[in-house]
């Protein structure tokens, strides 16, 4: 997976692949980035394997290998059982393991989970330029909201909004829309960085630019460049250069 990963990267140029079309249409002026969290904003992989291998291991079932569990982890828990069990979510016990999954995963939240490489610096640059940020997330707010604070950035963002904010979850446009909202900042001026489709069609939906994060979660069959994204970045930094119009 991992070298499938690093091919997936050398498709693609740096920073901006559709910036001709994207300034066609009138370059925006962005007062808001909006992130996804797992896959995006912070590596949380590590610590999704931990608790799944944990269960696995309960259960006297073969550990599963670390690359198949990353590609997965954008994916939530339901993947994650999936992966390991080989269950649908209809089937008996499906429902059991996965809070049995999310209970370990809860008490080791921060074991190794860091921000991605960058993310640090870049969230200084933003603010330093008075443009707001947040989080748009399908996970629960009863595992983002001790994440945050586990890595020391509760109140920093603008708005965070978890896959139970909004009647519905990404896909749908519902929590990007209730991200602007909260940051009282329109659609039109928000940039949302995502690494699964889910996020770039949300953001779509909802009206705001799209950057797909090719450094995330993504797996060998992914083609990010179906999701109709405005752009692709191998390093948090490279949104700076895209805000500042360096295709």
């Amino acid at each position: 997976m991992r070298i499938a990963a690093v091919e997936l990267l050398i498709e693609f140029p740096p920073v901006v692949v559709n910036a001709q079309a994207y300034a066609a249409a009138g370059r925006r002026t962005i007062r808001c980035v909006l992130f996804d969290l797992d896959g995006t904003f912070a590596d949380t992989a590590p610590d999704l394997a931990y608790a799944l291998n944990r269960v696995l291991a309960t259960h006297r079932r073969p550990q599963a290998p670390y690359e198949q569990i990353r590609a997965a982890a954008s994916h939530g828990g339901a993947a994650l059982i999936r992966l390991g069990f080989g269950l649908e979510t209809e089937d008996p016990g499906f429902a059991e393991l996965r809070q049995e999954l999310l209970a370990v995963y809860q008490a080791n939240i921060r074991r190794d989970t860091e921000l991605f490489p960058g993310i640090h610096e870049l969230l200084e640059a933003l603010e330093r330029r008075r443009i707001l940020w947040g989080l748009v997330t399908n996970k629960p707010s009863w595992l983002t909201a001790p994440l945050m604070q586990a890595l020391g950035l509760d109140g920093r963002p603008a708005c965070v909004v978890s896959g139970d904010s909004t009647a519905h979850a990404k896909p749908h446009p519902a929590p990007v829309l209730h991200a602007c909202d909260l940051a009282a900042v329109a659609p039109a001026e928000c940039l949302y960085v995502g690494d699964a489709a889910r996020d770039i069609e949300a953001g779509r939906r909802a009206g705001t630019a799209t950057l797909v994060a090719l450094f995330g979660y993504l797996s060998a069959q992914d083609r990010p460049q179906e999701w109709g994204a405005d752009g692709y970045i191998r390093h948090p930094l490279e949104i700076l250069d895209w805000l500042d119009g360096d295709d």
